[in-house]
C-alpha cells in the first residue's frame, strides 16, 4: 500500500484454518478504510458458499446449523461484477474476497479470470485458497501469492490453551498434534471431539488391525450418521496421522506411507462432491492406516 502501485490480485495460500480469511478481512479493511465492520462494509464483498436450499437459508436466519452448497456459483461472480460497474460507495477502493477460491465452479473461475484481466480501477481481489493447484493457471499467473506457514505443535497448543482453557490437556495435545500446524483445524478437532478418533487411528497405524476390531472402534468413534463436516475432518485427521508417521519412518516404510497419504488426499478431494457411505469411508480409512503397520513389519523382517 505504501508503494506507487499495488497489485490488484492476491492469492492467500495455506492450510485450511491458518488464518487466511481473518487476514483477508483485515487487509480489505485497511484497503477501503473507515471504522465499519468489514463484514458489513459496502465496499467489501465476500463471496463464499451459500446455503444449500431454502430450508437451509431459513435455518441460517434462525441461527441453526445448516448445509452449504458445494461450490461458489457463477451467478455469485456475475452479481459481484455488476457491482464493479459502479463506483465504490464510501471511497475510491473496494475489495473482493473469495473464500475459498478452490471451490469456484469452472464457469465461475473463468468469470473471475475476466475481472482479473481487466480489473476496474480501485478494485482489489483477495483469493483465499487451501489448494492453489486447483486454481486455473491463468488466475495464478495474474496474482501475487502470500503463503501462510504451518505453526509448530507448541504454538498450536498455546492457541488452544487460550481459546479452549476448559478442555482436557490431553485432548488439546492430540488436537495440536493432528492439526498439521493449523490452529483452525485444531480448534475444529476440539469442537468435533475427535480425540477418540485420533486415538483409534494412531493405534491402527502402529498395531495394525488384522481382526478389524480397531476399525470397529473407529466406526463407533465416528458415529452412526456423521455429517459431511465430520467426514472431512476425519480424512484430514488420518492424513495428519500418516504425516506424523512419515517424520520418523524407516526408508523401507516410506513407499507405503506415500501411497496411504496419496489415497487419503484423493478422498479429501472427492469428499466435498461425492456422497460417501460413512461406514465404507471408515473402513477405507482404517485399511489405509493398517497398511502402515504391515509395511513396518515387512521392513523390520
Amino acid at each position: 500500500m505504501a508503494g506507487e502501485r499495488m497489485h490488484h490480485g492476491w492469492i492467500l495460500a495455506g492450510r485450511k484454518g491458518s488464518g487466511k480469511m481473518q487476514f483477508a478481512l483485515e487487509a480489505a479493511h485497511r484497503l477501503v478504510g473507515g471504522d465499519m465492520d468489514p463484514l458489513s462494509h459496502p465496499d467489501i464483498h465476500v463471496l463464499s458458499h451459500l446455503p444449500a436450499t431454502r430450508d437451509d437459508e431459513k435455518k441460517r436466519d434462525e441461527g441453526k446449523p445448516f448445509n452449504l452448497k458445494r461450490n461458489i456459483a457463477v451467478d455469485q461472480i456475475r452479481a459481484m461484477q455488476q457491482r464493479l460497474n459502479t463506483r465504490p460507495t464510501l471511497g475510491d477502493r473496494r475489495a473482493i474476497i473469495i473464500d475459498p477460491a478452490d471451490d469456484l465452479e469452472k464457469s465461475a473461475s473463468n468469470a473471475v479470470l475476466k475481472s482479473l484481466e481487466e480489473p476496474p480501477q480501485g478494485s482489489f481481489f483477495l483469493l483465499v485458497t487451501h489448494r492453489p493447484g486447483r486454481l486455473l493457471p491463468t488466475i495464478r499467473s495474474r496474482c501475487r501469492i502470500v503463503r501462510f506457514p504451518q505453526l509448530s505443535q507448541e504454538q498450536v497448543e498455546a492457541i488452544l490453551a487460550e481459546h479452549a482453557p476448559e478442555a482436557d490437556p490431553a485432548a488439546r495435545q492430540a488436537a495440536a498434534a493432528a492439526s498439521g500446524g493449523s490452529p483452525g483445524a485444531a480448534l475444529e478437532f476440539m469442537e468435533l471431539d475427535l480425540a477418540r478418533l485420533h486415538k483409534a487411528m494412531s493405534r491402527i497405524a502402529h498395531e495394525g488391525d488384522d481382526d478389524f476390531a480397531l476399525r470397529g472402534e473407529l466406526t463407533m468413534a465416528m458415529g452412526a450418521r456423521p455429517d459431511r463436516r465430520r467426514q472431512l475432518a476425519a480424512i484430514d485427521l488420518a492424513r495428519a496421522v500418516v504425516a506424523g508417521e512419515m517424520a520418523r519412518a524407516q526408508p523401507r516404510s516410506i513407499p507405503a506411507l506415500v501411497q496411504a497419504h496419496s489415497s487419503l488426499s484423493q478422498l479429501a478431494a472427492q469428499a466435498p462432491t461425492y456422497n460417501f457411505d460413512p461406514g465404507l469411508l471408515v473402513m477405507e480409512i482404517g485399511g489405509l492406516l493398517a497398511s502402515l503397520a504391515a509395511s513396518r513389519d515387512t521392513a523390520n523382517a
